[in-house]
C-alpha cells in the first residue's frame, strides 16, 4: 500500500500515539504536518524521523481548545500542502487539566475536556473537509472504554467528551458519505509511550501486570506503532466502505468479561 502524494495532519503527533501514526503514514509515503502544543523540540524530532523514512512535512503549533488557533493551523497546512487527504484528531490536554471525579471536577476542567475533544473535532473537521477531495480519510482517537463505563471516576470529563466525540464521528460519516470521505474512531487499549508513562510507577506496574496476565488476551500492551498500523490500514482503498465505526485496537482487551478473572476466561 502506498500513500505517495498524500498529505496528512495528525494533532498531538510530537510524541506517543500521534507520533506512531505520523511515522507509519510517512513510511507509506505521505507528507506529514506534525502538530504540537508546547513541546516544539519533540515535534521537530518527529519531523526528523519522518524525513528519515523518506518523506517530508512541516511542524505546526496550536492550542486545540481554541478554535481560532485550529483555523490558523489549517491555514498553515493549506499554504504548505495545498490539499489535505488524511486528518487525525489525537491531541488532548495533560491529565491535570481535567482528571477529577464528578463531584469535584470544576467547570473549567470540564470545558478543557470537551473543548479539546468534541468542539476541537467539530471545528477541525469543517476545516479539513474544505481541503479534501473525494475519498479523504478522517479519524478520531478515542478511548471507548472510558466513554461507556464509569469505574474510573476522575475520567468523567474526558470520558464524557470522548462519548460526544464518537457521536460526532457518526454524524460526520453520514454527512460526507456521498463524497466517499470516511470518518472513523480508533480506540486503542492501554498503550506504551503514552498517557500510561505519566502515571506513578506503581500504577504503571499494576496495569502492565494486569494485562500481561491475561486481561489483554494477546498478553501485552499496545504500542504507538500498533495504532499507526490501524490508521494506515484504514487509509487504504480497500477500507473505503467502512465509515462511522469505533475500531477497537486493543489486543482483545475489550472482549474480556470484567466479572470473571482472566485466568478462568482464558482457560
Amino acid at each position: 500500500m502506498s500513500l505517495a502524494g498524500k498529505h496528512a495532519l495528525i494533532t498531538g503527533s510530537s510524541r506517543g500515539i500521534g507520533r506512531g501514526i505520523a511515522l507509519k503514514l510517512a513510511e507509506q509515503g505521505a507528507k506529514i504536518a506534525v502538530h504540537y502544543y508546547q513541546n516544539e523540540p519533540a515535534a521537530n524530532d518527529t519531523l526528523g524521523q519522518v524525513r528519515k523514512r523518506g518523506s517530508n512535512g512541516l511542524v505546526v503549533q496550536a492550542d486545540v481548545t481554541r478554535p481560532e488557533q485550529i483555523t490558523a493551523m489549517f491555514r498553515k497546512v493549506q499554504a504548505q500542502f495545498g490539499t489535505l487527504d488524511i486528518f487525525v484528531s489525537n491531541a488532548r490536554p495533560e491529565a491535570a487539566a481535567f482528571f477529577q471525579p464528578p463531584m469535584h471536577i470544576t467547570l473549567e476542567q470540564w470545558d478543557a475536556a470537551f473543548n479539546s475533544q468534541a468542539k476541537a473535532f467539530l471545528v477541525a473537521v469543517r476545516e479539513a473537509v474544505a481541503l479534501m477531495g473525494d475519498g479523504g480519510r478522517i479519524f478520531a482517537i478515542t478511548y471507548a472504554e472510558g466513554s461507556r463505563t464509569g469505574g474510573l471516576q476522575p475520567w468523567v470529563g474526558m470520558g464524557s467528551a470522548k462519548a460526544a466525540l464518537e457521536s460526532l464521528v457518526r454524524y460526520f460519516a453520514v454527512a460526507f458519505a456521498k463524497r466517499s470521505i470516511t470518518v472513523n474512531a480508533i480506540s486503542p487499549g492501554w498503550t506504551e509511550d503514552s498517557v500510561l508513562n505519566t502515571l506513578p510507577t506503581q500504577a504503571q506496574d499494576l496495569i502492565r501486570n494486569w494485562h500481561a496476565r491475561g486481561w489483554t488476551p494477546m498478553g501485552r500492551l499496545g504500542t504507538p506503532e500498533d495504532v499507526g498500523n490501524v490508521v494506515a490500514l484504514f487509509c487504504s482503498e480497500q477500507a473505503a466502505w467502512i465509515t462511522g465505526q469505533v475500531i477497537y485496537a486493543d489486543g482483545g482487551a475489550s472482549l474480556m468479561n470484567p466479572e470473571v478473572p482472566p485466568e478462568i476466561q482464558l482457560g
